[in-house]
């Protein structure tokens, strides 16, 4: 089967969820299918980034698309009362390019990725499957409620429009996929119980337990440009580790992950460390005793925890986080909502390493149960081939 994948993103490096999870779907898919790769890109994209796709597409096309095109284009959706993130991921030039390379291809079927790719591939008269990957309009919506004055605005506007772009890709696409029921519960539509469930998964390869001296005593790990990240970060800096001290005056924590904003940067003192980005994030996963993902916002399924759990840590999170991973709080993982909550965690575990070593084969044992990528990926192939024949 041909299968021309649209992302909004180029999948590689691995820094991102969304890059995440379209880069293991097409190492998996390419297994019995020849892959063609579009994507849009805001930055140049290296030359070895794209040999790290190589092996698995027939051919790949990335189109750079300038940002001032894109702030425009947010303007004009603005005016057009549109999807602003759909306008910056949106562009004449892109369109363009998109449609002369459907045209060269031919596929069977289309796999798009969220709704910022729904503009290039809307008229497209060949078979559709787009993966919402989990519900935007929720996620904007939960980030609204914590924003202030014009954000605040801003993010209402956008909430109502991703609403009214997730009931309409109802009419767009042959099949729908995203990434955890809660999130297929989101979506505001009757049909929202047609969405295929396609979980993410681990590669137990890679995020295996390593042995490095704990300079830590907490991590938390994440792209620290994404404001749920942001958001998560600020709140274990300010609220929960002033609790932690009065108990464990010398606890620290590590804040590692790519481009953090100023504001998490900020966050950095003689017990809590920003490391930025790194060569490899196992080595911050395992550079602590506990890892923590007090999510507030955001909504999927959280590669963090994932690959966390694999490497056999404790983990302490959110019922938000939660609720899409399904862990048994209180035997394989730790769930705490308030500062105080979550600090009584951490203090728990702190005092207690017998009990760490429980939640940590729990966790580790929980998710090399329930998740992996090639069970997931056959379930999709199977949607994406079903989609193919019946429009033949």
């Amino acid at each position: 089967m041909k299968i021309l994948i649209v992302l909004p993103r180029f999948p590689y490096p691995l820094e991102k969820g969304d890059k995440l999870r379209a880069y293991n779907q097409i190492k998996e898919l390419s297994r019995n299918n020849q892959l063609y790769l579009f994507c849009v890109s805001h930055t140049k994209v290296q030359p070895e980034d794209i040999e790290q796709l190589r092996p698995y597409c027939q051919e790949i096309r990335v189109v750079q698309s300038p940002k001032l095109v894109n702030y425009k284009n947010v303007l004009r959706n603005f005016l057009s009362t549109k999807s602003l993130q759909m306008g910056y991921w949106d562009s004449l030039k892109a369109r363009k390019a998109y449609r002369a390379f459907e045209r060269k291809v031919q596929p069977d079927v289309l796999y798009n990725q969220m709704l910022r790719t729904m503009p290039l591939v809307a008229r497209s008269t060949y078979p559709k499957v787009m993966d919402f990957q989990d519900a935007l309009s929720m996620n904007t919506e939960r980030r609204m409620d914590q924003s202030r004055f014009l954000w605040h605005y801003i993010l209402h506007f956008e909430f109502k429009m991703l609403r009214s772009t997730e009931y309409n890709s109802f009419k767009i696409f042959d099949a729908l996929t995203i990434i955890s029921e809660p999130d297929s519960d989101a979506i505001p539509h009757t049909r929202n119980g047609d969405i295929h469930i396609i979980p993410n998964g681990v590669d137990f390869d890679y995020f295996t337990p390593l042995d490095r001296p704990k300079k830590y005593d907490l991590v938390f790990c994440g792209n620290m440009g994404y404001e749920p990240n942001v958001r998560a970060a600020k709140f274990l800096a300010n609220e929960v580790m002033p609790i932690v001290w009065q108990s464990h005056p010398h606890a620290t924590l590590l804040l590692a992950g790519a481009t953090p904003k100023h504001e998490v940067r900020a966050l950095a003192s003689n017990r809590i460390v920003v490391s930025g980005s790194v060569p490899d994030i196992r080595e911050s996963y395992a550079s602590a005793r506990i890892f923590v993902a007090p999510m507030r916002t955001g909504s999927g399924l959280q590669n963090k925890l994932l690959e966390a759990m694999a490497m056999q840590m404790p983990c302490i999170t959110t019922s938000i986080a939660n609720d899409s991973l399904h862990a048994e709080p209180g035997q394989q993982i730790l769930v705490g909502d308030d500062s105080h909550q979550f600090a009584e965690h951490v203090v728990r575990l702190l005092d207690n390493p017998s009990e760490m070593e429980v939640f940590a084969k729990n966790g580790h044992d929980f998710v090399l149960q329930n998740f992996n990528w090639q069970k997931p990926c056959q379930k999709l192939e199977t949607i994406l081939r079903e989609v193919a024949a019946s429009k033949k």
